[in-house]
């Protein structure tokens, strides 16, 4: 049962599962909505135990679609997990981040000069299609069982191997240099951040993702998700 928003449920949904449509809030984690969607659930139905998980990471910088499955249809996660997603943001040249977003302080500057749209979006469409992309070190890659971020903030060196990713579509929504809002449709397990940071280099100015919103995955759309806030307040006065 996928639950929409404004869609009508109730305690039906422990016996056969349900899979909300979710629009993560700025800041949040996906931990986070995970886990208040577990609280509602069990306060609401009167249960101890309920098995929730989300289908596809979104930073806390990132706001937009979040998939989240419930009792037995966590069984179906992966399928969810390697659906195309499509992302909307912004990425600002001229500098670079350890985080390769803007969760990190910015460390390199570079001289930047002016970019033409026309070369910007040349470069572009040189990153459509199949290719190897190397995640950001601060991500949730496992090393060893433990998460790549966790080993990079205590200081150790981490190199990871680079990962096929396919990216279908690379648009330009708008120019406004130094800044670049776009669309992008890619590949389960690509990285966004990485993107803009190859992006960077290959335009020799650098570059970081400045904002990002998750707008698809397959054919759900954000625009029928539930806020948070939506949410709480069905829960409440179920």
């Amino acid at each position: 049962m996928i639950i929409s928003k404004g869609s009508t449920f109730d305690g039906n949904i422990l016996e056969g599962g349900g899979v909300f449509l979710i629009d993560k809030p700025l800041t949040w984690t996906s931990f986070d909505v995970v886990n208040k969607l577990r609280n509602l659930i069990r306060k609401s139905f009167n249960v101890k135990k309920v098995k929730v998980g989300h289908a596809g990471t979104l930073d806390p910088l990132a706001s937009g679609l979040l998939i989240v499955c419930m009792g037995k249809k966590t069984k179906d996660i992966e399928s969810y997990q390697g659906l195309p997603k499509i992302y909307t943001g912004t990425m600002t040249f001229g500098a670079t981040t350890p985080t390769y977003d803007s969760e990190s302080e910015i460390t390199e500057i570079s001289d930047y000069q002016p970019i033409a749209l026309e070369a910007l979006e040349k470069v572009m469409q040189d990153f459509l299609g199949e290719q190897l992309q190397v995640p950001p070190i601060y991500s949730a890659v496992k090393i060893g069982g433990t998460s790549s971020y966790h080993l990079a903030r205590r200081g150790v060196e981490v190199t990871l191997s680079p990962r096929k990713v396919t990216i279908y579509r690379f648009e330009c929504l708008h120019w406004d240099d130094p800044i670049l809002n776009f669309l992008v449709e890619c590949s389960k397990g690509t990285y966004i951040r990485s993107l803009a940071h190859d992006l960077g280099k290959q335009m020799k100015s650098g570059a970081y993702l400045s904002s990002l919103r998750r707008e698809q995955i397959g054919e759900y759309d954000v625009k029928y998700a539930w806020t948070m806030d939506e949410l709480i307040y069905h829960f409440t006065n179920m």
